[in-house]
């Protein structure tokens, strides 16, 4: 009787979980946050991002952890946990700081113990280490609420990311390439300064007349500039610091302007390299949203003697 009025159980919360009937609104998650306080028993690395034998394990392995620091006088450590659609926070309930941030995309797998309805866990991918983690805590009988409050939450946010964020992922993609095209547009510029002051430091040198001599002075025009003759070539004159005179222009650099610089053609120019850190994140986003996020209501121990930490 009690494994069919548990599977019964299960069948109720699988159909909630499909219909979305949600016991929060839509505004309390996506603007603001659904807080618990309860106990952290710690969290510990898988193999698996999903399976109920996989999270038993790491149950297992915690809550005799838990034993062996409550035997040596530790408690348990309390903890609040702000749940919304950017993801579950693990907050010290008095400061308030933030001990752990899962981002909603990176978790696959929650679930609870139908057992004693205190004990509930989820499985999140660390964002430094790309590891499973298997996270796992102990509540005061509303274990079930908390998982279907996660649910929830990644329902939201996975929606709030097919009809907005899906949609900014071009555009995304487009900003980064226009600022790393304005990074690039801001360094050759500098670079063209840089060879602009060059160029008029050696026409004041060309305009100084050696000695006393004015016999030996360059014919120039009105404005005092030396005449531009197109038949004869630039000869490159020393710098003002003395150092030596560019290198000829090479093969490859013949298309380069008078700064050294390639023109601007707007049909030949490819596409802007995508900053890797905005392609690699929007990539993980979109995968993390495709495995989904999966709830179950299961037994973690069949020892009653086990359930209590």
């Amino acid at each position: 009787k009690n494994t069919l009025f548990n599977n019964l159980i299960r069948l109720i919360v699988f159909c909630l979980f499909l219909d979305k009937s949600w016991m929060h609104t839509p505004e309390a998650l996506a603007k603001h946050f659904i807080a618990y306080n309860v106990k952290f028993l710690g969290h510990t690395e898988v193999d698996q991002p999903k399976g109920t034998e996989v999270v038993k394990d790491a149950v297992r392995k915690l809550k005799f952890q838990r034993h062996i620091k409550k035997s040596e006088g530790q408690k348990i450590p309390k903890v609040e946990l702000q749940i919304s659609i950017y993801g579950v926070k693990i907050l010290d309930p008095k400061s308030k700081e933030v001990q752990y941030n899962c981002q909603l995309h990176r978790i696959s797998f929650c679930a609870d113990d139908k057992t004693d309805k205190r004990i509930f866990t989820f499985i999140c991918k660390d964002s430094e280490s790309n590891k499973h983690l298997c996270y796992v805590f102990d509540s005061e009988k509303c274990a079930e609420e908390i998982t279907l409050t996660i649910g929830q939450a990644f329902d939201l946010a996975y929606k709030k990311f097919l009809e907005s964020g899906g949609k900014d992922v071009e555009t995304r993609k487009q900003i980064g390439g226009l600022q790393k095209r304005i990074q690039d547009l801001e360094a050759e510029n500098s670079e063209l300064k840089k060879q602009l002051q060059v160029l008029e430091e050696q026409l004041m040198i060309a305009q100084v007349p050696p000695g006393n001599s004015m016999s030996s002075k360059t014919p120039t025009d009105i404005f005092d500039m030396v005449p531009f003759s197109p038949m004869t070539p630039l000869v490159p004159l020393p710098a003002s610091n003395g150092s030596a005179p560019p290198p000829p222009a090479t093969p490859s650099e013949i298309r380069r302007d008078l700064f050294g610089a390639e023109p601007f053609d707007p049909f030949t120019c490819g596409a802007a390299d995508f900053p890797p850190d905005i392609q690699s994140k929007l990539d993980e986003m979109q995968e993390g949203f495709k495995m989904g996020l999966t709830v179950e209501g299961t037994v973690f121990s069949l020892d009653p003697l086990e359930g209590r930490c």
